[in-house]
């Protein structure tokens, strides 16, 4: 966790005595001007800055810009591009054109070329960049001329325009080097509102404001982003005075209501989190014991106890904002439990003397992973482990680091988190589909599916609306037949923001909200009342 931030000074005094040595050396951020520098907190640190190997890729980087960018509403509007790219009637073609003027952080002016690299970097298959499969239905990327930008598609992918938030990076700070250890990853060169001046892992990132960005002088010297992982150490500083902002656990931003100098902002998002159920579990495998964990988990109880009411019930992957979402899985957001022991006793799982289940021989029981530093994961896992033994099922919850819990993914539970508010296709094709199973984070549990497979590539490959709804109506019933996971809660984010802080403004965001695309995606607008 980052070390304590610890005395009142102006935005330069901030960034420097930072940068020479370390959070220690500022504290609390209240007092300074108007235009100072900002320091905002969050649980979660990306392992690069390189949007290239999945930094920011959805927009709200703080330190690059993509073709588009996402408006208060999510709505695409033209950043790099001079307006939004057209797209051409077959749906093949894509063309955009470069606004003119814009520079990287360095002085280098932005050209075609830089965005023609970008895409080829993520195509690239020496390139280790988890987004090579979104863009499946790219072809090619060229540059007829220094500002236009032609993208060729394999067939007409109906939210091709949405990919291109990708954050654009300069080429030539690349020539010669392997993009996967390039310098750049830590030492990036963009062109958005803040420049990185420095970058301590595990405690803080330290951002310039470009005074010479295209979209305008932001209206604050800088960012200070800290590293905070544990939950309750991070509320305790945001108490004491030490940020400007800070993302919390919904309880623990719940101390803060009502408290002088702060606001609460609960913001909407697609964030679910669940349970994830490997297929190689020789007792999760059993479709019986998945369904019986369904029934048995108390969701309301969740939503009102764990996230002291900030969220609703979840039952698929599809936010029910979205058009897409099928409201024939919605089932009991209270616990059933004799729906529950039906299932489990019509599939020969027997109550044992102690009251949990056996079948031929083997005890219905199973380890539950979290990340220990996440309480509200905690949470969650203890409250599945309580509603689990009532239906005779016995649950070992365990908290681990990421490092342990990577290995163990294909055999043990874990509760995840994902969720996107934009196209269903950004998570779920590779959340569930079987072509990447196994890959890391996606589709840990090795769930295979013909039917939500051919689901999922039919959302894809077409590009009218009503069969890519229908497409996602039997991914979603499918899925919600077979339960590789167990759908808990869809979270509101929470944040604390000193009283002072003027302009922020809340959006729906999606899962991945640390730097990027949390309630300070547009950090550079903000300023202080004093």
């Amino acid at each position: 966790m980052g070390k304590p931030l610890s005395a009142r000074v102006t935005a330069l005094a901030v960034a420097t005595a930072l940068a020479v040595a370390g959070c220690s050396s500022a504290t609390s951020p209240a007092g300074t001007n108007a235009g100072g520098t900002f320091v905002v907190a969050t649980g979660g640190e990306p392992e690069t800055l390189n949007p290239v190997l999945n930094y920011g890729v959805d927009g709200g980087s703080l330190i690059f810009d993509g073709l588009v960018a996402r408006d208060g509403r999510n709505q695409l509007v033209p950043a790099l591009a001079r307006e939004l790219p057209v797209v051409s009637a077959d749906g093949r073609t894509v063309t955009a054109r470069l606004r003119d003027g814009v520079r990287f952080h360095d002085g280098a002016a932005l050209t075609a070329q830089d965005v023609v690299f970008t895409y080829q970097a993520v195509l690239d298959p020496k390139v280790d960049s988890t987004l090579r499969s979104d863009l499946d239905m790219l072809t090619s990327v060229t540059a007829p001329d220094p500002s236009t930008v032609v993208f060729t598609l394999k067939y007409a992918y109906a939210p091709f325009l949405q990919r291109l938030t990708l954050g654009i990076v300069p080429a030539k700070a690349f020539a010669g080097q392997d993009v996967n250890r390039a310098e750049f990853n830590r030492k990036p060169v963009g062109t958005g509102p803040y420049r990185v001046t420095s970058w301590v892992p595990g405690d803080r990132l330290v951002l310039a404001a470009n005074e010479k960005y295209w979209g305008g002088k932001p209206a604050n010297s800088g960012v200070v982003v800290a590293f905070v992982a544990d939950d309750n150490v991070r509320a305790q500083r945001m108490r004491a005075g030490e940020f400007d902002a800070a993302e919390l656990a919904p309880k623990l931003a719940a101390g803060f209501d009502g408290q002088p100098g702060h606001r609460v902002h609960r913001v909407p998002t697609a964030d679910y989190r669940g349970v994830m159920l490997p297929m190689g579990n020789p007792v999760l495998g059993d479709p019986a014991i998945r369904r019986a964990l369904n029934a048995a988990v108390d969701r309301q109880a969740m939503v009102t106890g764990v996230l002291g009411g900030a969220g609703e019930p979840a039952f698929g992957p599809v936010p029910p904002s979205s058009d897409f979402a099928e409201p024939s899985i919605a089932g009991k957001p209270a616990a059933d439990l004799a729906t529950a022991a039906a299932v489990l006793d019509a599939a020969g799982w027997r109550p044992g003397p102690d009251g949990v289940r056996v079948k031929d021989g083997r005890p219905a029981a199973f380890t539950l992973m979290y990340p220990a530093t996440d309480s509200l994961r905690k949470e969650l896992a203890l409250a599945v482990t309580a509603d689990a033994k009532k239906a005779g099922i016995t649950v070992t919850p365990e908290g681990l680091t990421w490092d342990a819990i990577t290995p163990r993914m294909k055999t043990d539970a874990l509760v995840m988190g994902y969720g996107t508010p934009y196209d269903p296709d950004f998570v779920s094709y590779k959340l569930f589909g079987s072509a990447l199973a196994g890959q890391g984070f996606f589709n840990p549990g090795r769930y295979v599916s013909p039917v939500v497979d051919k689901a999922l590539q039919d959302g894809r490959d077409n590009a009218d609306p009503a069969t890519r709804k229908a497409a996602y109506a039997t991914f979603q019933k499918q899925l919600a037949t077979d339960l590789p996971w167990v759908f808990l809660t869809y979270l509101q984010h929470t944040y604390v923001v000193r009283d002072a802080v003027v302009g922020v403004t809340p959006r729906v965001e999606p899962h991945e909200h640390d730097v990027a695309n949390s309630l300070w995606w547009n950090i550079d607008t903000w300023t202080r009342t004093s």
